[in-house]
């Protein structure tokens, strides 16, 4: 079944906007209520956390309404990021999770997503069942679920995040900058570095409701790379609005993406004798990260863009190591979902061992040039059949002459198609891109 709400991601739009309205996300949280209410006995409880965009006051009391209507008691988390939900939904043994958050989007757009039980995206057929609920009258269950907020819900997720590291481990003589993108990890991050003993320099961590992403964290990690800089520093890491994703800065002012992230993890655990059975990458990784781990002997497979996706692939072949070159990295051994402090820590447990600083150690991969444009379209688009569209892209591929590849690919959370070349030549990258993208833009506005 074509689900009609639910994207990769779970709903996601700008504020005001089809499914992104306070009556739409009250009887959303009544759907949910109803469906997950079925498959558990007894008292039912959801933890709910959000971002820091100004809209989630909104949503959050719409979603707790909604709920409560449906006789779901309701724990409330505050500004938390969406690993730390995961988490604390698998701990207090929830019957779910929700996060309302737009991720990286800018401020004006929001979201909801929803966590089984286990810290897991939730099954197809629950959203499909969410979603039929939706069609139905809203009623008034016989009990009334309650709100309670969990004020501790910060202080447990630090402790989690500082006990994935090994006993005795320290960062100190460290120096970090960190960039919380005025979002959901500005009270959390700063408390794990330091507590681990870095000295740390704090950016973006002053939200205001609309600042979310603004000029800042993993999307925009300019000023980063300037502080790491000006600062001395021995590296930076930035993250996005919601904290599930990671970009570190080296000493240099370099940026380290996903793909370079996911080798050093990789790379570090073949070396450190627990190994690394393989690695689930996307259709965005770049090739030269594949020929790196080639190198390695790690086996590599590549899914479709999306975490939910990737984690597919890492389950169905018993991996514990998958993501994405945006830098939503997921360490499947230590916890459920894309975790962007937890992914950090285990970078900084490489170098801790290695004893060698970020530049040197991600010397063993390079990228080939790769050129992305985003073309914007009305919404929802489909390639298929397009034969203006293949005959571009055929005649782009034979100009690589196998040296390169191109992937055109409708974005899961937002209205643009994504068009992505890449080869050993910088010119000719960016100019097939350029091309590429007139001739989708023409074919599909």
């Amino acid at each position: 079944m074509t689900r009609k709400y639910f994207g990769t991601d779970g709903i996601r739009g700008r504020v005001g906007d089809g499914a992104i309205t306070p009556d739409f996300v009250l009887r959303l949280g009544w759907a949910a209520g109803q469906v997950l209410g079925r498959h558990y006995e007894g008292r039912k409880r959801i933890l709910m956390g959000k971002d820091t965009r100004i809209s989630g006051y909104m949503f959050e009391s719409a979603l707790q309404a909604g709920l409560i209507n449906a006789g779901i008691d309701v724990g409330l988390l505050g500004p938390m990021p969406t690993p730390a939900i995961a988490y604390l939904t698998r701990t207090f043994q929830a019957q779910a999770g929700i996060v309302i958050s737009a991720s990286h989007n800018p401020y004006y757009d929001n979201g909801i997503k929803f966590f089984s039980g286990q810290g897991t995206k939730l099954p197809d057929e629950i959203e499909l069942e969410i979603e039929a609920e939706l069609d139905k009258p809203m009623v008034t269950a016989g009990r009334l679920g309650k709100a309670k907020r969990i004020d501790d819900a910060a202080g447990r997720y630090i402790e989690f995040c500082k006990g994935t590291m090994p006993w005795g481990f320290s960062l100190a003589g460290l120096k970090i900058v960190l960039d919380c993108a005025n979002g959901a990890t500005y009270h959390i991050a700063p408390s794990v570095f330091q507590e681990l003993g870095a000295v740390v320099e704090v950016i973006a961590a002053e939200p205001d409701g609309e600042n979310i992403n603004h000029e800042c964290g993993s999307t925009k990690p300019g000023r980063l790379q300037a502080r790491v800089l000006e600062s001395g520093a021995d590296l930076g890491i930035a993250f996005d609005g919601d904290g599930d994703r990671l970009v570190f800065v080296d000493h240099k002012g370099e940026l380290v993406d996903g793909d370079e992230i996911l080798y050093l993890i990789a790379s570090y655990r073949k070396r450190s004798g627990g190994g690394c059975p393989g690695v689930v990458g996307t259709l965005m990784s770049n090739f030269g990260f594949e020929l790196a781990l080639q190198k390695l002997d790690i086996p590599f497979v590549r899914a479709k863009v999306g975490d939910r996706y990737v984690l597919e692939q890492m389950h169905q072949r018993g991996w514990t190591l998958g993501g994405e070159n945006s830098g939503h990295i997921v360490c499947g051994d230590v916890t459920t979902t894309g975790d962007g402090i937890v992914a950090a820590l285990q970078v900084l447990l490489a170098l801790s061992e290695d004893g060698a600083n970020l530049n040197e150690l991600k010397q063993g991969m390079r990228k080939l040039p790769q050129h992305m444009i985003n073309v914007r379209t009305s919404g929802k688009v489909s390639l298929d059949g397009n034969s203006e569209i293949d005959e571009a892209v055929k005649a782009a591929e034979a100009e690589l002459a196998g040296r390169g590849r191109v992937l055109l690919r409708p974005s899961g959370t937002e209205p643009v198609v994504r068009v992505m070349v890449e080869g050993e030549e910088p010119p000719l990258v960016a100019r097939l891109s350029e091309e590429l993208a007139e001739v989708v833009k023409t074919a599909l506005t």
